[in-house]
């Protein structure tokens, strides 16, 4: 097996990063310095000053994406700080350009203080058609996210949400692949952090038409205290908020207490946390999605062992693999050819479907394309450019 680690290390240490800067505009001769430059870039300038709607049309604005962290969550390393997250940074913006052609850019920030990075990413919104916020950890994420919805361009945490879109994918086909209803599923999320988060709150629409909204019968969020109830007296904000869609009837518990009888585990927690015992103490076929990285919560061939009927992992060595590659390109690429100025619960909806649509050979070990498929952005960006004329709000 290659050894990623040194070649990773050889191949930057050789190009100096993944990114580089290139004219679009030739620079030949005189000319093509007066039209690239002065006098000639006067009158680009005053016809934006004119009609400011001009810069989606006449300057990079109308194609580039800032990637935005503080490096307080990266991967599955932590909290290593801003230079450290350049590198996660700068990958995020190859994927943009190699999927989507969208011209992105790394933007690391030396400080983690919420209300900073906020008035940071609202200086900067003038550069760019939209901003994906990146490896920011929870809560502040929320906050962050919350508060960049009406800087006039689109403001997305992939973390949260194109996670939750592709696990949305991944269930319904799922549910095809087995008969199974998805209204009718009792789902258990372990992680209580931004992507457990963004996945409980899209659960609340599911189902085979992403025009109607039809909830799973029951999510149960659990961190490492267990069930996240409404008996629990050491809960953040973000938690609570959680109660409003989740827990119907009040379980309390533990983890274990939790996935009892339950139809669909998500993991987005640590390595090793199931054992065959859980799984088959769940209801008849589970699914099973253990998206811990880079050892899942339980490894499929246990899991299928103790009676999983479909399981997903984030490692692209095994089937059925979470990545939010499938999802954030496609995403973004509709919302810029759209002009919205944010992406929707309908747009993120509309994407899960057709991203499970666009699946060949529905198998329970092919629930989802594979991370590398060209065919998967443009479906996603088409469905979330028409969801948002249809529904802009």
């Amino acid at each position: 097996m290659p050894d990623f680690d040194a070649r990773s290390l050889e191949l930057h240490e050789k190009h100096k990063g993944k990114l580089e800067v290139r004219s679009k505009f030739p620079l030949r001769d005189r000319a093509d310095l007066s039209t690239a430059y002065t006098p000639g870039v006067a009158a680009v300038c005053e016809a934006i000053h004119q009609d400011p709607s001009k810069a989606k049309t006449l300057t990079i604005k109308a194609n580039t994406v800032a990637v935005v962290s503080d490096g307080s969550a990266v991967l599955g390393l932590g909290d290593i700080g801003p230079l450290a997250a350049l590198p996660v940074m700068e990958g995020k913006a190859v994927l943009f350009k190699e999927f989507a052609d969208i011209d992105a850019f790394p933007i690391v920030l030396d400080t983690k203080d919420p209300l900073e990075i906020i008035k940071t990413v609202e200086r900067i919104a003038p550069t760019f058609g939209g901003i994906n916020l990146e490896d920011i950890e929870a809560p502040k994420c929320f906050e962050i996210e919350d508060a960049l919805q009406d800087i006039g361009i689109p403001v997305f945490h992939d973390d949260q949400h194109g996670t939750a879109i592709v696990l949305l994918a991944a269930l319904l086909n799922a549910c095809k692949v087995t008969g199974k209803k998805p209204e009718d599923l009792r789902v258990v999320i372990n992680g209580a952090g931004a992507a457990g988060t963004a996945i409980a709150k899209l659960l609340r629409c599911v189902g085979q038409n992403p025009d109607v909204c039809v909830p799973v019968r029951d999510i149960l969020v659990c961190d490492t205290k267990g069930i996240i109830s409404r008996q629990r007296t050491d809960l953040n904000n973000a938690k609570k908020m959680l109660l409003i869609y989740t827990n119907r009837d009040d379980h309390t518990g533990s983890m274990e207490d939790a996935i009892r009888n339950a139809d669909v585990f998500i993991g987005v927690s640590v390595a090793d946390l199931l054992n065959e015992g859980h799984i088959k103490s769940m209801a008849p076929d589970p699914f099973v999605f253990a998206l811990a990285n880079p050892k899942p919560e339980i490894m499929p061939d246990v899991a299928r062992a103790a009676g999983a009927s479909v399981v997903g992992t984030g490692r692209s060595d095994l089937p059925n693999q979470i990545n939010n590659v499938l999802a954030f390109p496609g995403i973004f690429r509709g919302a810029l050819d759209a002009g919205a100025t944010r992406i929707t619960e309908h747009m993120k909806i509309a994407a899960a479907h057709a991203l499970a649509e666009g699946v060949e050979g529905l198998s329970p070990e092919k629930v989802l394309p594979a991370s590398l498929d060209r065919s998967v952005a443009p479906r996603i960006a088409e469905a979330a450019r028409k969801a948002w004329h249809e529904m802009p709000v």
